[in-house]
């Protein structure tokens, strides 16, 4: 099972560079519990990046950049699919 409505859907940050952002996604319920990643202008992030940590369904960015700026979707996958958020948008000035 994995329902279509996120519990709380990501929405637009503003941060100034080298600030540190936030974006915070809880997913919908579904059985099994589903995962939760992001991607930014439609590719997938990396969690190679040192400076950016997903944990439960926040993602967290160190100290934003110029290039951090996107658009940015919460993406819930179980065994049953994926959904995807609507899209938030991360300002970066």
């Amino acid at each position: 099972v994995l329902r279509d409505d996120f519990r709380q859907p990501p929405g637009d940050v503003v941060v100034a560079a080298g600030e540190p952002a936030i974006l915070e996604c809880i997913p919908p319920r579904g059985h099994p519990e589903p995962s939760v990643s992001w991607r930014k202008n439609g590719a997938w992030l990396s969690d190679k990046d040192e400076r950016l940590t997903i944990r439960g369904g926040k993602l967290m960015l160190a100290s934003t950049r110029k290039s951090d700026a996107g658009i940015y979707v919460c993406v819930a996958t179980n065994v049953v699919g994926e959904r995807y958020s609507e899209p938030a948008e991360l300002v970066v000035f």
